[in-house]
Formats: structure tokens, C-alpha cells, sequence
């Protein structure tokens, strides 16, 4: 369909690429736009290239069945004002109930429409035209979108002849009177018509923001006529999604929406934007505003080429409710807790704990952490290290215990906090994680007793975790968000190793809190199996899997489990191990088999920081 659509009829839209401006002119030439010569529709476009418009064509006098169907099925792709265009190719009916805005269904490549069956329908004679396709995902109405493992996509689109009136004379034409509900678009088209945002609310008693993953329009949305600033606040006040609702609190008072008739909102030339609102704010309190404009300056963080620095929020009479800056609302981060330092850890070959320099350009002798970490007393299998970057979690090297100690001052470890019993290295401890809550997180992958535990505050008795849905897959590896309310889990069952995250819910005071991981999710079901995995920002992983007969790689996934063809890394061979920072502009860290220790600088391929050691890690 549009860039995947090579089918040609007489409802075909014309496709044309839009040239949005001209910038450095002595560097580029600027192509005018041709005023003559025939209009000729493109028959394929880059994948996802957002610069490329579909202007839909409404039906011909006298179109036949196939002409309506291809130009139905071309105008879903485009931006017309409520798919007015769309509509006309419906019968009256029809066009009322069908709700565009209800669903997105994702498909591999464009719908094929099959020969026509028929004639038969319900409201007489009529052909129905069977729709083939590959599904991959699908958006629902609150934006959220979900991957599914592709799965045959088999619907249908019905047409009758309605009666249309032309002039003084009424004439029968081809309409469509049946069709799935919502819109039914190839990827590329997807790609090219939406985008992914992050919406922020504040994890459930906490203050700090927690990322929800949305798609909106790329551009003016045909149905709301918003923009795509506009829509993101929309659906911000419209509330999380499904998934994250029961960890998440909003403190916008229930009911609160954009002042009526407000279509656009614009930073001004000192980067600042005013969000004017309806009566259920004017009455909110100067601590609660500033929430609820940290959640604003978050959200519209990906949306604007440079960052914005303040938001200002209006009562209905357009009086000021209150301002924030951008760096006020840094202190409802998440990672706010972390460290000073930018670099990342790993052990070495002796198994001491060491620090590696983001910054060197040459392989160099890494410096030890102090503390029995560091000085060889405690030879390390695993680590993770602590967000503030003052103790560490280590297993030993026969995988079997864990260990919290020191990594500023001397001293000796204490007594292990976690021992497992399995007779086998690859059954007992997984690498641990550090949630933001500074809470320590392992599995024991004893076959006779596989379980998830928590230490609270990384030093309390462990606690098991209960994971719902986990059935008979063990858990093979985990990363905790620095929001502490979801976890990436690897897990093993069948001989495969899948990649899930669940939901953290907490139940109980402080101290006594129960904690369950609950409605797990498959957030790469095109892999068949997934070896690492990595936090890479509020709501990104980075992957190091392979899809069915294909190679290792290592990859970029957003948490609800979409991607872009922008998220394929260079390749690397052997890769054990992946490290990302919590700061999206840090290297990837990576352990890759004879290359050792190497990172991945932003514009630069993969380099060797050291040729021996294991397990890289960032604090968390």
C-alpha cells in the first residue's frame, strides 16, 4: 500500500515527495517544484520516508470494483482531513460507522486484495474482495502499539452499487458497504505516517517519571487536526496506556483536557511553551502544577529539534498556573540517583572489578575499583554496579554466590547475601541489576528451584518475586529499569531464549512490601532467540539476538516492542554481553569473544577499549 503498492488503477492517489524547505544553499541546490508535464504516480518510496505525501483521488465516474478497492485501500495511507477522500469510496453507512481512529493494523507489506468472490452480501448482490496480508503489529485506540510473532492476516472488503446522485439523474456505482474497522496500512507506510513518543507519568508513590511509548501522526492528524506537539500533549492528558496503569500515578486532575479548539501549540523563540487547559486546573496547587509540567517537558522532549526549555501551563481564562524550566524538571528523572561518573565497569581476566574510559581512543590499563572487588580478594563471575556508583553486587566465579560490597573504600566483604544450590555453573545465579529504588534484583536458575529474588536496598534478605505467566521458562538474565517498575527478562523454554518485560507492582509499606512481576510481554517476537539485552534509555533496549536463519545482531527495540530499520547496529561477532547508559549519548559497551572489551561511539563502528574481560556493565 502507497510506498509498498505497485498496483495501478484509475483510483490510484497520487504519490508525490514534498520538498519542506531549502537549507544550506551553498552546499546543496534547492529542486524547484515542476508547474507542467503529467502527474505520474510513485510507484515506490524509501522505507518509512516521511518526506513522501499520498494525496488521495476520489473515485471515477464509472469505476469498477478493482478501481475502488486499490483507491480505498491507497487514500487509507494518506492525510486528508478524516479521511474525507477514504469516505467517498463507502457507501452512506458505511462511511458513518467506520472509525479510522480505532485501530491501526500493521501488516509486513501492503494488503493484497485477491480476486473478487461473489456476486453475494447481505444487502443483495455484491463482491467481496478477500485481503492477504502478514501482521506484525497492531495500535489501538490509546496509541499503545504491540507486536505480534507474523501471523497470516485474512479479512475482506465488500462492495454493493449504491445509488448516487448526479445533477438531476441518480446512477449506480460500485461502494464499499463492508471493510475491517480502523486502518489496515504496510510498514513502510506506518513508518512514514506515524511516530514513536515518550508520554511521562510518575511511578505509583514515587517522584520521578516514568516513559510511555505511544505512536502519534507525523503530521497534522487527519481526524483531530492537531499537530503532532498538540497531539502528544492530547494523549499525555488522555492518560497511560493499558500496560503501565497500574504502576503509574498523573497528578492532572481526571477530566483534564486542552482548552476547547486548540489545534496547535508552538515553542517560542526562547524555546518556551504555553499549554492552555480547561477549568479542571484552576484550581490546582503550585507543587502538583510543576508535576504535571515536568510530565509536559518530558514528553515533548523527542518532538522538537531543540530541547525545550520551559512550559508554562494556563487556566481556562488564560491566566498563568504556573511555569517550569527544563532543568527544574530534571528532578523528577529517574536517573537522577546515578553517579557522577560516565564510564562504564567490567571485570577482568583475574576477575577484579575495573573501570574502563569512555573517552580513550586507545586500549589502555583500566584502573581497579578499591575494596575487595578490585584487589583480587573476591574473584567476580557477574556484577552489577550500584546507580550511585558507591557499592557493587558481585557472583563469584563459580556462579554460586552473591556478594554486596564496596567499591570507594577498603574492606572486607561479608557473609553471601544469595547461594544457590545447583549442581551445574549455568544453573545457579544470573547476573544481578540495581533498580532506581536501590533495591538488587537475581535469579537462581536451579532447575530445582528457579526463582527471581529481591534484596531490599541491596542488602536485606532475600525475597522471592513472584512472576505471573511464567510457566515452565526459567529465567536466564534481567535488567531492571531505573524506574524500578519494569524488567527486561530473558527466558529460556523449549530450547529457545525470548525476550519479555514485565510490569513491577509493589504492594505494602516500605520494608514489607510484597512485589510481584505481573502481565509479561514479548517485546522481540520476530527473534528466535535473544542472548543480551540492555537498558538504552527511559523506554529503548539494545538486543543482541537473531531472527530465524539469520546472524547475530545487535539491535535497538523500543519496550513496546517496536522498530526502525535505523536500529540495526554494525555487526559483531560473538557478542556474550551488551552495556547501554541510562544517557542515551554514552558508547555502547559490548563483551565480543577474541575482540574483548568494545564500545560503539555515535557516528563510529565498534572499537577495542581491552582485549580481555567480561561482563560490561553501566551503573544499574
Amino acid at each position: 500500500m502507497g510506498a509498498d503498492r505497485l498496483r495501478l488503477g484509475r483510483g490510484r492517489a497520487v504519490r508525490l515527495p514534498v520538498v519542506f524547505g531549502c537549507g544550506a544553499l551553498l552546499l546543496a541546490g534547492c529542486a524547484s517544484i515542476p508547474n507542467s508535464g503529467d502527474v505520474e504516480p510513485v510507484k515506490a518510496s524509501p522505507r518509512g520516508d516521511s518526506q513522501v505525501r499520498v494525496y488521495p483521488v476520489a473515485p471515477a465516474e464509472g469505476a469498477d470494483p478493482n478501481e475502488i478497492v486499490d483507491g480505498f485501500l491507497e487514500a487509507m495511507t494518506s492525510d486528508d482531513p478524516d479521511f474525507a477522500v477514504a469516505r467517498k469510496y463507502l457507501t452512506k453507512q458505511a462511511s458513518q460507522s467506520w472509525q479510522p481512529a480505532d485501530r491501526t493494523t500493521v501488516l509486513a507489506a501492503a494488503p493484497d486484495p485477491a480476486d473478487p468472490q461473489g456476486p453475494s452480501g447481505p444487502d443483495g448482490p455484491g463482491l467481496t474482495y478477500p485481503l492477504y496480508g502478514e501482521q506484525i503489529a497492531a495500535v489501538d485506540a490509546g496509541h499503545a502499539y504491540t507486536p505480534v510473532a507474523p501471523e497470516p492476516y485474512n479479512r475482506a472488503i465488500h462492495l454493493v452499487q449504491e445509488k448516487v446522485l448526479d445533477g438531476n439523474e441518480w446512477r449506480k456505482e460500485w461502494r464499499i458497504d463492508d471493510l475491517p474497522q480502523g486502518l489496515v496500512l504496510g510498514e513502510s507506510d506506518f513508518q512514514r505516517n506515524y511516530r514513536a513518543v515518550n508520554k511521562y507519568y510518575f511511578a505509583s508513590g514515587q517522584g520521578w517519571l516514568v516513559a510511555d511509548p505511544v505512536y502519534i501522526r507525523q503530521r497534522i492528524d487527519p481526524v483531530t487536526r492537531m499537530d503532532p506537539v498538540t497531539q502528544a500533549v492530547k494523549v499525555l492528558l488522555e492518560g497511560p496506556t493499558d500496560w503501565i496503569r497500574p504502576v503509574v500515578d498523573s497528578p492532572f486532575p481526571t477530566g483534564t483536557e486542552l482548552k476547547r479548539g486548540t489545534r496547535t501549540l508552538e515553542f517560542d523563540d526562547r524555546n518556551s511553551l504555553k499549554v492552555p487547559l480547561n477549568a479542571k486546573v484552576d484550581n490546582v496547587g503550585r507543587e502538583q502544577c510543576r508535576k504535571m509540567a515536568a510530565q509536559l517537558l518530558f514528553t515533548l522532549r523527542d518532538l522538537t529539534s531543540t530541547r525545550g526549555e520551559q512550559v508554562e501551563l494556563l487556566r481556562q481564562d488564560g491566566s498563568s498556573l504556573c511555569v517550569l524550566s527544563g532543568d527544574q524538571a530534571e528532578e523528577f528523572a529517574a536517573d537522577r540517583t546515578s553517579g557522577s561518573s560516565d564510564s562504564p565497569y567490567f571485570i577482568d581476566a583475574k576477575g577484579r572489578l575495573s573501570q574502563l574510559s569512555a573517552s580513550s581512543k586507545e586500549p589502555i590499563d583500566p584502573p581497579r575499583v578499591r575494596g575487595p572487588f578490585g584487589d583480587g580478594t573476591m574473584p567476580l563471575g557477574q556484577v552489577a554496579v550500584a546507580r550511585d556508583e558507591k557499592h557493587a553486587a558481585g557472583v563469584s566465579q563459580d556462579g554460586k554466590s552473591l556478594y554486596v560490597g564496596s567499591i570507594i573504600s577498603t574492606g572486607e566483604v561479608g557473609d553471601a547475601l544469595v547461594v544457590s544450590k545447583a549442581t551445574k555453573k549455568e544453573d545457579r545465579l544470573s547476573a544481578p541489576s540495581w533498580d532506581g529504588n536501590g533495591d538488587l534484583w537475581i535469579a537462581d536458575r536451579d532447575p530445582k528451584q528457579s526463582r527471581l529474588l529481591r534484596l531490599a536496598d541491596g542488602a536485606d534478605a532475600p525475597r522471592e518475586v513472584t512472576v505471573d505467566g511464567l510457566g515452565d521458562a526459567r529465567i536466564e538474565a534481567l535488567r531492571v529499569s531505573a524506574d524500578g517498575v519494569r524488567v527486561a527478562l530473558l527466558l529460556s523454554e523449549d530450547g529457545r531464549t525470548t525476550l519479555q518485560i514485565g510490569r513491577v507492582e509493589r504492594r505494602g509499606p516500605a520494608g514489607e512490601q510484597t512485589v510481584s512481576v505481573t502481565e509479561l510481554k514479548a517485546v522481540a517476537p520476530r527473534m528466535e532467540t535473544v542472548t543480551a539485552v540492555s537498558w538504552a534509555g527511559p523506554s529503548r533496549l539494545v538486543v543482541v539476538g537473531k531472527e530465524a536463519g539469520g546472524v547475530q545482531q545487535v539491535s535497538y527495540i523500543q519496550t513496546d516492542g517496536s522498530t526502525s530499520a535505523a536500529g540495526v547496529l554494525p555487526g559483531l561477532n560473538q557478542v556474550t554481553g551488551i552495556a547501554a547508559a541510562d544517557d542515551e549519548r554514552q558508547p555502547l559497551v559490548a563483551d565480543s569473544g577474541d575482540a574483548g572489551i568494545v564500545r560503539l561511539p555515535t557516528g563510529a563502528n565498534w572499537q577495542t577499549m581491552v582485549e580481555e574481560g567480561s561482563s560490561p556493565v553501566y551503573p544499574g
